[in-house]
């Protein structure tokens, strides 16, 4: 039976519902609450369809929903909304290659990236070791190619007078070689007779050590210097954190850590102060080794660190001479460059990393690397496969070996400031054929479809929109040369982008979870002032990043002017 007030008087009853109706018509009925809304902005989604939207809903650091602003306004309450205006929001962007730690601890070293002449070299070695008084002096970063004479500095000339006390070891840009001075020699018990595996000591026309040390001789003088402890290698780290998240990479693929290096950034991520995910490739030391593999890859739930990856060098670099090539350097034609691996021993490591689960990955620069461990890799894997085995830099590759590398599934993994960096002075070293041969990005990009992209940072600079620029403009920030630098390997822009975010997850078993803005990834976003599929060439390199969000949380704000670390 009817109620008699409702009986006898329906008309208020209705009027409220249809003014009730008409409100929530007018300003949406926001009936579900969330963690954060973010809208009026242009979403690259970056999904397999290349969707587009203009609003996304997270909810427990993933995302709920993404769609059109209204639909998503309309549907959910966030108790966190940001207004985009209409900047661009791309899934976080990651680097594939890099070494977030060494940057983290050169940080606290001499900066002599840029440095033009062996004077500017000295002379902030010199200001660097006035304000740190005591012990080794520490810098990185130094190039002759980029000095008036592009010979290897001699510690003879000036080194040892400036610093006739303390040792010195300067580490070359790419980390392949050092420059040390006879205190460091002395204490190393170097001298021109000394002989070290996968390594060169070069020695002057006069018998003596010039204190340039290539790959394994650096490292075995590197080994001497004192570690850092853990209070300053902590708060390194977080320096190194809130920079990168400025730039706004959200992941990093570390390239060859040992135990104390990934428990340090364990700790730091477990008090807040780094807010970025890792992927971690083991060092292959022994010690590492022996540490990480019985306990079998480390596949973390919340997506902050995993470890699942051995990084192995095979060659140097090219820059040093000491990449392997399969023919004589152009301009050094005594030399083909350097192993770096005992062929028995490396197929005994690969063979245990493979039986323990865990991806290989190796250092390959020259032509001759590369065919060495895609031979190996084709005995071992036996055919196409899932194990994701890669190849990092593969910057010089003979035609013959290309479509190895569809033949065993191996990933290419390449770094596109390389190309910028060295095509000043690549030709000189392969020879004007050969390097036709080198940063062939596009060619290897269509033997699997895809190309995961990194910087390999401190070796070129942090900032991923560089790698963007560098792959499809390949060209130098004052847009030399005109042309671009064989431009037909240069990538499509929306496929450097999948390099930096999608194609980057898909080289470290995070596809699933990371490179895209589609309900159910990560809620890891970087925020850019303008398109950078669309703005022109020029426009480029003038992008900004204005916010950087992992798991939901905002990291970075450009407006500002610092990076926040997650609660």
């Amino acid at each position: 039976m009817m109620p008699p007030r409702l009986k006898s008087s329906p008309f208020p009853f209705l009027i409220l519902v249809l003014m009730l109706s008409a409100v929530f018509a007018g300003c949406g009925f926001r009936g579900t609450p969330v963690d954060l809304v973010l809208h009026n902005g242009l979403i690259l989604t970056l999904d397999e369809m290349g969707s587009e939207a203009q609003a996304v809903a997270v909810q427990d650091g993933r995302v709920l929903e993404v769609g059109p602003e209204r639909a998503i306004l309309n549907k959910y309450a966030g108790q966190k909304e940001v207004d985009l205006r209409g900047a661009v929001l791309v899934p976080g962007l990651m680097d594939a290659h890099a070494h977030f730690v060494g940057y983290a601890k050169s940080l606290s070293t001499a900066d002599l990236n840029g440095t033009t002449s062996l004077d500017e070299v000295l002379s902030r070695a010199r200001l660097h070791a006035e304000i740190q008084p005591t012990g080794w002096v520490l810098g990185r970063g130094w190039d002759q190619n980029d000095w008036e004479s592009p010979d290897f500095p001699d510690r003879m000339n000036q080194l040892d007078a400036m610093f006739p006390e303390r040792p010195v070891l300067l580490e070359r840009v790419d980390g392949h070689a050092v420059w040390a001075n006879g205190v460091a020699l002395a204490l190393a018990g170097f001298d021109a007779d000394t002989r070290i595996f996968g390594g060169e000591l070069l020695v002057s026309d006069a018998g003596e050590l010039t204190g340039v040390l290539v790959d394994r001789a650096g490292d075995s003088l590197q080994s001497l210097v004192p570690e850092l402890d853990s209070l300053q290698l902590a708060t390194l780290l977080a320096q190194a954190g809130r920079q990168v998240a400025a730039v706004g990479l959200t992941h990093i693929t570390d390239a060859g850590l040992g135990p104390n290096e990934v428990d340090a950034l364990l700790a730091l991520q477990a008090s807040g102060e780094l807010p970025i995910r890792f992927s971690v490739m083991v060092s292959d030391s022994p010690e590492a080794l022996d540490h990480f593999l019985p306990q079998g890859p480390r596949i973390d739930t919340s997506g902050m660190l995993d470890v699942r990856s051995v990084k192995f060098y095979m060659d140097g670099s090219l820059g040093s001479r000491g990449a392997a090539l399969l023919e004589p350097y152009a301009d050094r034609p005594e030399s083909q460059g350097t192993f770096l691996q005992d062929e028995q021993d490396y197929r005994a490591k690969v063979e245990r990393v493979k039986s323990a689960g865990f991806q290989v990955a190796t250092h390959c620069i020259g032509d001759g690397a590369v065919r060495r461990v895609l031979g190996l890799y084709g005995e071992v894997l036996g055919g196409v496969n899932d194990l994701r085995w890669r190849i990092e830099h593969a910057q010089v590759v003979h035609r013959d070996d290309v479509d190895f590398f569809a033949d065993y599934t191996v990933i290419p993994s390449i770094q596109p400031t390389h190309a910028t960096s060295d095509m000043y002075w690549a030709g000189q070293r392969l020879g004007r054929n050969r390097v036709r041969r080198a940063y062939i990005y596009s060619t290897l990009q269509k033997q699997l479809g895809w190309l995961p992209l990194g910087t390999d940072f401190p070796v070129e600079g942090i900032a991923p929109l560089r790698t963007f620029y560098a792959a499809v403009v390949r060209k130098d920030v004052e847009g030399w040369p005109d042309g671009g630098y064989q431009m037909d390997e240069a990538l499509s822009r929306e496929d450097a982008l999948r390099g930096m975010t999608g194609w980057a997850a898909l080289a470290c078993f995070r596809e699933n979870d990371l490179g895209q803005v589609s309900p159910g990834f990560r809620a890891d976003f970087t925020v850019l002032d303008r398109n950078v599929l669309k703005v022109g060439e020029k426009d480029l390199l003038g992008t900004r990043v204005l916010q950087t969000w992992v798991g939901g949380h905002q990291v970075h704000e450009l407006a500002a002017g610092k990076s926040v670390p997650t609660p």
